[in-house]
């Protein structure tokens, strides 16, 4: 072992590439999406370090050209899962004793591979199966995933070397073990960065993780395994089991030696997880960390004196970007009547200037939904809207999906706060507004407060400073990450950590110590310099 005090400085967040006309980044990632066009890949399992294929697979399709194939994914069940559990627990025994300094090494060369020889690599898989632009993409599977992996090991520096007080006589050390056992993650279709960093965070902390990533998915998530095997992720601490979710969840949660779920996903799969985790308590070893991102219903508040071309650029990009698929995007709206026509009129201006299309045509801002399950959900609130009597559809408000899951930009004005696309996650490119009365702009507010369970992201635009308060005070609760004539999406790590309360998680902040922490065990050591030799106190001597 080394003796020395090993430092990792501060890092800067991992700079965006613009992907304009004209600049090389622009040739190299076109290049390489149409490499990746012209082949198809197989996704096995690994498990121990090994490449696993069962008896049932599944095609992965372009969901904005979905007569295209890009490859096969292999389906995990009960037996790879028995595997894989074996497989990480016998890789625990060395991984969790590894110096500190050694595994953050693989996550800091992986940020360096990802931001330079991987780049167009992941940055392409992840427009080509998850209907990403460019510039979202590089944003989410390169920025930010590179951020996940430089800054969170430089919080565990920083937690390690938080040490508590020892007064004259004693030593005393927190030791921060990771936790025995190993790691669910469970992760979404929407952020490859959210993916890579699920079964990192905890391994960088000494733990071991059975990841599960989304089929819908499982293209970039894969590029993202191959990039940590190159990085010198050692076998079997994180093991990759593509598959639906019950055949893989259910023989997880059976095993005794689950210690912790990292799941971002629905509401619905993760308060079912929770109750499975919580029938099961009795059978584990150790009471199982629940840290969950899930849904939102994200919101924009303006004030009457809002910036009417400010807000129209927050709304549209913050509804629409990545086709409103993102927990944080903008789904309702909260505008004064006296702000509403001259914003519907510039609003509908600028959205019908959006093109939408194919990810690898770069004058798109928007392209196809995920896959059907989507299109079919999205659509159905559509429909609704153009048969309500207390709604309409301002713009938008058409799909098609005989070439790709295309659901236009759509806007709904609501005469109803309660109406259903104004309460219900929606998941896709549909904001709803509705007008209220100047006068009622502080029972407005309390109206937006408790419309809906979600707590994750809102948005609050106002020239006027004591109004910004106001808003600010009243909205306390409403949202994990708040904006201030800003648009409710787009946290960056280390700047705006993510996550939020009510039914839209456990806020415990991806992109910051405090997730870290909840995957370390803590343990105090007192170490006395001279023990006491007599048992006795002064207090029991007689007068």
């Amino acid at each position: 072992m080394a003796n020395a005090f090993f430092e990792i400085r501060e890092p800067e967040n991992e700079p965006v590439y613009s992907y304009a006309p004209g600049t090389p980044e622009r040739e190299k990632l076109k290049k390489e999406l149409e490499r990746q066009k012209q082949q198809q890949v197989e996704i096995p399992a690994i498990i121990g370090g090994k490449e696993v294929k069962t008896n049932r697979s599944a095609d992965v399709v372009i969901p904005h050209n979905h007569s295209h194939k890009l490859g096969t994914t292999y389906l995990c069940g009960e037996k790879e899962v028995e595997m894989a559990i074996e497989s990480a627990l016998e890789a625990r025994k060395e991984w969790a004793k590894m110096p500190w300094q050694d595994r953050a090494a693989i996550f800091l060369k992986a940020a360096e591979l990802l931001s330079g020889s991987w780049r167009y690599k992941i940055n392409a898989a992840t427009m080509l199966a998850q209907s990403k632009t460019a510039y979202q993409s590089e944003i989410d599977a390169v920025a930010e995933l590179a951020d996940f992996f430089r800054f969170n090991a430089y919080y565990l520096q920083e937690i390690y070397q938080d040490q508590p007080d020892s007064p004259k006589g004693m030593w005393n050390r927190s030791e921060y073990r990771p936790l025995e056992g190993f790691i669910f993650a469970v992760t979404p279709f929407n952020f490859t960065s959210i993916a890579g960093n699920l079964p990192t965070a905890p391994v960088l902390c000494g733990n071991v993780s059975i990841w599960k990533p989304a089929t819908s998915s499982v293209y970039s998530s894969y590029f993202v395994m191959k990039l940590l095997q190159e990085a010198g992720m050692p076998d079997g601490v994180i093991n990759f089991l593509p598959g639906n979710g019950a055949d893989v969840g259910n023989p997880v949660l059976e095993n005794e030696n689950l210690s912790g779920l990292h799941f971002t996903g629905s509401t619905g799969t993760f308060q079912h997880l929770w109750k499975s985790i919580s029938d099961r308590l009795e059978k584990y070893n150790t009471y199982p960390r629940i840290v969950g991102e899930t849904g939102g219903k994200d919101f924009i508040f303006a004030h009457e004196e809002a910036d009417v071309d400010a807000l129209v650029v927050a709304a549209l990009r913050a509804a629409y970007e990545y086709q409103g698929q993102k927990c944080s995007a903008a789904s309702r709206m909260y505008i004064p009547e006296s702000l509403w026509d001259e914003f519907r009129e510039k609003f509908t201006a600028e959205v019908n200037k959006i093109n939408m299309g194919e990810a690898e045509d770069f004058t798109n801002f928007m392209t196809a939904v995920i896959d059907q399950k989507a299109f079919d959900s999205i659509t159905e609130y559509i429909d609704y809207a153009k048969e309500a009597d207390d709604a309409e559809i301002v713009l938008g408000g058409d799909y098609d999906d005989s070439d790709g899951y295309f659901i236009e930009p759509t806007f709904v004005q609501s005469h109803d706060p309660h109406f259903k696309t104004m309460e219900e996650e929606i998941f896709g490119p549909v904001l709803t507004a509705y007008v209220y009365e100047n006068d009622k702009f502080e029972e407005t507010l309390e109206l937006c407060d408790n419309t809906s369970p979600y707590a994750l992201t809102g948005a609050i635009f106002s020239q006027n400073r004591y109004a910004l308060k106001q808003m600010d005070e009243a909205l306390k609760q409403a949202a994990g990450n708040f904006y201030i004539n800003d648009k409710p999406t787009a946290a960056v790590v280390n700047q705006q950590p993510f996550g939020g309360a009510r039914k839209s998680g456990t806020n415990d902040k991806a992109g910051s110590a405090a997730n870290l922490m909840r995957w370390i065990s803590i343990r105090s050591v007192k170490e006395t310099q001279e023990p006491p030799k007599d048992w006795t106190y002064p207090f029991m001597k007689e007068e």
